[in-house]
């Protein structure tokens, strides 16, 4: 059966319905970075996405051909995730989706090396007439967080973020979103498939212990 990243590391991809903790360590990405509301039809932010799953199943598929990569497995390609920021805002203005900077991310499994990397885009490059000079290898360690899982509409993430906010405060934590520190969004369903208040979507905030005045 191949390894699902959903069901191995259920503390990251599966946490519960109220405030969570937790540590997360360093991860490698497939990643594109770009600005703008991510509803827009044909937009920037919809075309990262493509990118991103044409790299990320070019390497799952590769034991079928001539590459092959060290310490391969079978394995689930692990949901889309995203980070993102304002200029000048703390958090996210939800009603301002044009001012969005964003980091559209699917992580990589550790078998995966920069070489390996390189083969993949050039070859989905070749088989998919893409251009592919957007995708990166990003790595990135998030560190500690507060994080819920989200049911509902994206709209509707401010209640979660609240909660969210108010666990950590009573944990003696506070909210962290700075530069390289992101509101990081973990999306299990699909929006073009799934009823809008069944959507599950994990919503992760970084923390720091509070200052002892």
């Amino acid at each position: 059966m191949a390894f699902d990243y959903k069901k191995e590391y259920k503390e990251f991809y599966m946490p519960p319905k109220k405030p969570t903790i937790v540590e997360v360590p360093e991860m490698n990405f497939l990643a594109v970075r770009g600005c703008g509301n991510p509803n827009e039809e044909g937009g920037a932010y919809q075309a990262a996405v493509g990118l991103l799953y044409a790299v990320a199943y070019t390497i799952k598929m590769s034991y079928k051909g001539e590459h092959k990569i060290d310490g391969f497995f079978e394995y689930v390609v692990p949901p889309l995730e995203g980070f993102w920021w304002q200029k000048d805002v703390r958090g996210v203005d939800y009603s301002n989706k044009d001012s969005f900077q964003w980091i559209s991310v699917i992580r990589l499994p550790d078998f995966v090396s920069r070489e390996d990397f390189d083969w993949a885009v050039r070859t989905a490059e070749a088989k998919k007439k893409l251009n592919l000079a957007s995708v990166e290898f990003f790595t990135y360690k998030e560190g500690l967080a507060v994080q819920c899982m989200h049911i509902g509409p994206y709209d509707d993430e401010p209640e979660t973020v609240a909660a969210m906010e108010a666990f950590a405060e009573s944990e003696g934590y506070e909210t962290d979103i700075r530069d390289e520190r992101y509101h990081h969004e973990i999306y299990l369903s699909d929006p073009r498939k799934c009823n809008p208040a069944k959507m599950k979507t994990v919503v992760r905030h970084p923390i720091k212990k509070k200052a002892v005045r």
